[in-house]
């Protein structure tokens, strides 16, 4: 074999192996990229599921304020009618 032909197949076998590692390179990114991209979403779903949370809580409150004022206004209904009695009296 001729010296030019040695280093054709020696020059070849580099461009072959770099365009391998650039190759494994790419899908590593791409296999970083895609697990990325899955942790955003599942943060996403677990903020998104957080909020929801808080809003049945804040709820809940507001109820329990609602069902207190509701109490409350009843109370002040009965001695209302209470003092209305001992007036007629």
């Amino acid at each position: 074999m001729s010296t030019l032909a040695v280093i054709a197949i020696i020059v070849v076998v580099l461009i072959v192996v770099a365009l391998l590692i650039s190759a494994a390179r790419r899908s590593s990114r791409r296999r970083e990229l895609g697990q990325a991209q899955a942790k955003a979403q599942h943060d996403d779903v677990d903020h998104h599921r957080e909020r929801a949370e808080e809003n049945r809580t804040e709820a809940a409150i507001a109820e329990e304020r609602a069902k207190r004022a509701e109490v409350e206004a009843e109370l002040n209904e009965e001695r209302a009618s209470a003092r209305e009695q001992e007036l007629r009296e």
